[in-house]
């Protein structure tokens, strides 16, 4: 008779959760010779208090393994050193991750996530090693080449094609949740509110009581209206006893947004292509601009004044007048070295490339970036077609006179590293000197950050101080500095409406949640888990905003070791996993269980590989019912797959 897991003790996970330092099929018990032959594998998590939905998940799939035979070991780490040793170092069995990506996003997202063109390198581009030249890879290129209904059918058919090889298990799609107040800053937006638009889109409340001169409505001050902008004085030290203490009841006080988190990675490293320290990189984001923002699906040009194609191939890119946070003017020689540096950070000092190990996929879209004058660059396309396009105007443009000086040969001591690897990709970035609306303060490693409003950037620099959008202090025409804002929406000009933004980290998502509701914070900034909800709702100043977002949890597979490279094994494995009792349950109910990684955006999901009109997996459903797991049934199915088993129902490794 088939053995019944019940629904309570997979959940439990007792016991499950040890730390291991072994690896898959290398782990040796002393009690004897016969114990070593087993299947040992390890699943890296980030511990509970960092992200409970994962490591819940991990939970779900050791208990599940263990019980049709396999030795499942979790291994919880930190965010820094988890990501390092999965998307830096590929020394990992199996992980439990959100892909990094917040909005529902273009299937060419999957392009650097799966390709093979980039097994060898690091970061988030297939940090699987899968392989499938003549499958996924030739629907990946594809569905950049063609558009209309024939792209269409080739996304189609790369999630048909994902869903059956498994080099990665979708689970399912959180809803981000957060905790904000309104009595300081509203238009808080359920879709992103922590994203760059979302930042940008906020408005102070009262802002009209403030006054010619004030910043609540966005504009700039008068000379030393505003000591803090000029980065001379501040009104007191950001890291104290207690940075969330509102005892200034003063107008910078009411200036000053305030978000607390408990993730401190944003409190120590500033690096805009560091893959392990970076999430969704809102903050970078504001420190850094990009030739275009996508906002809620809307192209918006924002360092780019404008783009139009040139010939078959080129964008022709005009620049706004820009300068960086340390007062040099931002140039089409720095964006033509910002494409040429993330294809190599070492620009050609090294025997091979190093790559960044962000944003890889969109700078492949680009043969060539050419400065044609001062405001003018020439991006090359490979052949793409326009969302692929819009893609590759989404990366960080860099300071030249700072990048190329990161160039050389990396090492860090204490760090291993098991690729060649330069300044540029370990640097945390110390006063990062971007051209973004927000600049570098100060920062207090793992307890607090402060940025600040930069008074020359193009939002703001053309507002007028009457609070009219184009008039200038020297006499520019209305319509001039209208068009100097071209394509920004109302919504972001003369933003952000605050002049400083402090992030607080706190122990844990209850903290978070007791600070907004106290008033000592404005809104939390990591994803909240479903167990802080009932304490939003006990917060009488605090309410719950949740959106849909497009990073989706995920069960990865390191495809370069045995048996993790059979499709057939890890489709075992994926009928381990009961995505519906884990969105009850583990996420409870904040949750869609997927088997797309594009479910977040319907429109290019088939219905046949949709969830709501299956509620079941369509590629590898659950092996059991009603939450209980059928161990012998998944027993066979790996027998069928050629697995043996020992007398007492221990899966053995491959080769013993």
């Amino acid at each position: 008779m088939a053995r019944q897991v019940g629904r309570r003790e997979l959940l439990a996970g007792t016991g499950i959760a040890a730390l291991s330092a072994g690896c898959l099929g290398r782990t040796r018990n002393i009690a004897g010779r016969e114990r070593s032959s087993q299947l040992t594998l390890e699943i890296n998590a980030p511990p509970a208090d960092r992200d409970p939905n994962a490591i819940r998940i991990a939970r779900h799939l050791a208990q599940n393994l263990d019980a049709v035979g396999v030795d499942a070991r979790i291994n919880t780490l930190g965010f820094t050193d988890l990501r390092r040793k999965v998307l830096i170092n590929h020394n990992f069995d199996v992980y439990v991750g959100q892909f990094r990506e917040a909005e529902p996003f273009d299937p060419d997202a999957m392009y650097a996530f799966a390709h093979s063109q980039f097994v060898a390198e690091s970061g988030w581009q297939n940090p699987f090693g899968f392989t499938d030249i003549n499958g996924t890879d030739e629907l990946l290129g594809s569905q950049r080449r063609v558009e209309g209904d024939e792209r269409r059918e080739a996304v189609t058919d790369l999630q048909r094609a994902l869903g059956e090889l498994q080099p990665f298990t979708v689970v399912a799609f959180p809803d981000p949740l957060t905790a904000v107040r309104e009595d300081r800053f509203e238009n808080w937006t359920n879709r992103q509110p922590l994203s760059v638009g979302g930042l940008l889109g906020l408005e102070r409340v009262g802002a009209a009581d403030v006054g010619e001169g004030g910043t609540a409505d966005g504009n700039e001050t008068d000379d030393g209206a505003n000591e803090t902008a000029d980065r001379n004085e501040t009104d007191g030290d950001l890291i104290d006893d207690n940075p969330l203490t509102d005892g200034d009841d003063g107008e910078n006080d009411a200036a000053t947004l305030r978000l607390v988190t408990t993730d401190e990675r944003i409190t120590q490293n500033w690096n805009p292509i560091a893959a392990e320290y970076r999430r969704y990189g809102t903050f970078t984001s504001l420190l850094y601009d990009r030739l275009a923002l996508v906002d809620g699906g809307e192209v918006i040009p924002w360092l780019a004044a404008d783009w139009k194609r040139v010939g078959g191939s080129g964008i022709e890119v005009s620049l706004r007048d820009a300068d960086w946070h340390d007062g040099e003017p931002v140039t089409a020689d720095d964006v033509a070295f910002t494409y040429e540096f993330l294809r190599d950070t070492a620009m050609g000092g090294t025997e091979s490339p190093v790559p960044t190990p962000t944003f890889r996929g969109r700078v492949s879209a680009v043969d060539e970036a050419t400065a044609v004058d001062e405001a003018t660059v020439r991006l090359t396309l490979d052949g793409v077609n326009e969302p692929v396009g819009v893609r590759a105007l989404q990366v960080p443009i860099l300071p030249k006179h700072v990048w190329d000086e990161r160039t050389g040969v990396a090492t860090i001591a204490g760090l291993e590293f098991d690729a060649e690897t330069t300044e540029a990709v370990v640097t945390n970035n110390e006063n990062p000197i971007g051209s973004g609306p927000l600049r570098f303060v100060e920062a207090a490693p793992e307890e607090s950050v402060a940025f600040e409003r930069n008074p020359d950037h193009f939002l703001v620099r053309e507002v007028g101080g009457d609070g009219s959008t184009g008039g200038t202090d020297d006499g520019g025409s209305t319509g001039d500095e209208t068009d100097r804002l071209a394509g920004i929406p109302e919504r972001f000009r003369g933003k952000p409406a605050f002049d400083r933004l402090e992030i607080q980290v706190m122990g844990s998502d209850v903290a978070a949640v007791q600070a907004v509701g106290d008033g000592f914070a404005d809104a939390t900034v990591s994803n909240l888990g479903p167990d802080s909800v009932p304490r939003i709702g006990r917060e009488a100043d605090a309410r719950l905003v949740t959106g849909r977002s497009g990073g989706f949890y995920h069960v990865g597979y390191n495809t370069r070791r045995a048996p993790l490279s059979n499709p057939r094994f890890r489709g075992v494995l994926a009928s381990l996993i009961d995505k519906q009792t884990l969105v009850d349950s583990a996420f409870d109910g904040y949750a869609d269980p997927a088997a797309s990684p594009l479910a977040a955006t319907p429109e290019w999901v088939p219905s046949d590989l949709r969830w709501e009109d299956r509620e079941r997996d369509p590629f590898y459903p659950f092996v059991g019912e009603s939450g209980s797991l059928d161990a012998e049934t998944a027993r066979d199915r790996l027998r069928e797959a050629g697995y043996r088993f020992d007398e007492e129902g221990r899966l053995l490794a491959p080769g013993t």
